[in-house]
């Protein structure tokens, strides 16, 4: 029984010290962004690892100067907001017409999104800029557009898993009761989705939020550029004689605070949706 009981305290001083380590793993260049946000160049050349002389503003004040963040902060947050919202509608509804209408053709439409969830957007980026570079959506419509595109294939597949646990009988209930369609998917079913919605809406926003790639090949170096870019083109512009630290470290830390504030409001949704709609897929 001894052996049993030491044998128990060892398991569990293994996992929390592997917790521990994990945590801090995770944590580390938070905190490495977090300090240096409030040093000057030459402060964090001499001890990057260390807190600061003192949590002075001046830096982050001048890094939001730089990259003109209420401007690209509204632009971020349109393009997200849109972009989602286009999502959250179109693979919401998509799912839960392929779940109800059980035939080849919704069987062949969901194995057709599946398997645009293993294609690269490297394979198509140039035939898709070019064809749009043509139809004149070169730009933050355009790019919207895209992102809306790309993100229905792993939606439509965590909806399409989740749909499969709501009743049939409560739809049946509210079509006897009057309910037409869009009643019945807006005022029923979508309240019930509420936990993969958030996952969705979580998901598709950090990913729209941090990405550079399709905005800069999409509307590059206009008027009305995202965090990501504007941090892209300030360090390129005060970057010709070496790294502009002192640039870089506030810009990209006032930049990630909006998601990861919304990350973590979120976050218990997330986990809890991923799964329900894989275990019922």
């Amino acid at each position: 029984m001894e052996n049993y009981f030491l044998r128990k305290r060892i398991g569990l001083v293994l996992t929390y010290t592997v917790l521990v380590l994990m945590t801090i793993y995770t944590l580390a260049p938070l905190w490495f962004l977090f300090v240096n946000s409030f040093k000057g160049q030459a402060e964090i050349i001499d001890d990057p690892l260390g807190l600061p002389a003192s949590f002075n503003l001046a830096y982050i004040q001048r890094a939001m100067g730089e990259i003109h963040f209420f401007k690209a902060l509204g632009v971020t947050v349109l393009i997200t907001f849109v972009s989602v919202g286009l999502i959250v509608l179109i693979s919401s509804m998509a799912a839960w017409l392929m779940v109800r209408c059980k035939t080849k053709v919704s069987g062949l439409l969901f194995m057709v999104f599946v398997a645009a969830m293993l294609i690269p957007f490297q394979a198509i980026m140039y035939p898709l800029i070019q064809f749009f570079d043509t139809m004149g959506l070169k730009n933050t419509g355009g790019l919207i557009l895209m992102y809306g595109g790309f993100g229905l294939s792993m939606s439509v597949f965590l909806y399409h898993g989740f749909v499969k646990g709501v009743p049939l009988g409560i739809e049946e209930a509210a079509f006897i009761d009057g309910c037409n369609v869009f009643q019945i998917f807006f005022l029923i079913v979508m309240p019930l989705l509420k936990s993969i919605t958030v996952t969705v809406v979580v998901l598709n926003a950090m990913w729209i939020w941090n990405d550079y790639l399709l905005p800069f090949l999409v509307i590059g170096n206009s008027s009305s550029k995202t965090l990501v870019l504007e941090l892209y083109f300030a360090r390129i512009t005060a970057g010709q004689f070496g790294n502009p630290w002192q640039l870089i470290f506030p810009a990209v830390f006032v930049s990630i605070i909006p998601i990861v504030a919304v990350f973590l409001f979120l976050q218990k949704f997330i986990v809890k949706g991923i799964s329900d709609g894989a275990i019922k897929s």
